[in-house]
């Protein structure tokens, strides 16, 4: 039985799975949005906000808990210098997933999963425009 076991495995080795999931991190990171399948997403979306709140607090054992995941500097520097701030106020829900329907090919399930930082934007500029 598989009680409590909320892992999915995707078919893929540990450490397969775990490429995987770091190298889906490390895209949503450098990109912002992502469009993958809706089993990879959720899988991500995990990591990705444990990654994010490890970045909100500056210190030098979270900077090489984040290093040992991302080995990108670059990455990790935005992940430090610009993204983490916009969440320092927000608890949690860094991500967002929308679905998007099946592929065509194989019938997977679609989803784009992104931050919730590049929406907020344009939700207050469509806003202040109405009014005036």
């Amino acid at each position: 039985m598989r009680h409590r076991k909320k892992k999915l495995k995707l078919n893929r080795t540990a450490e397969h799975r775990k490429a995987l999931l770091l190298s889906l991190a490390k895209e949503v990171f450098k990109h912002e949005t992502i469009k993958t399948t809706l089993a990879k997403a959720k899988m991500a979306k995990g990591l990705i906000e444990k990654l994010i709140s490890l970045a909100k607090v500056n210190s030098l054992a979270n900077h090489r808990r984040i290093g040992s995941f991302i080995s990108d500097k670059e990455i990790v520097k935005k992940l430090e210098k610009e993204i983490a701030p916009i969440f320092s106020a927000r608890p949690g829900g860094y991500t967002q997933i929308i679905k998007l329907g099946r592929r065509h090919g194989d019938s997977a399930e679609m989803a784009i999963i992104k931050l919730v930082k590049s929406q907020l934007p344009q939700k207050e500029e469509s806003s202040s425009s109405i009014g005036k």
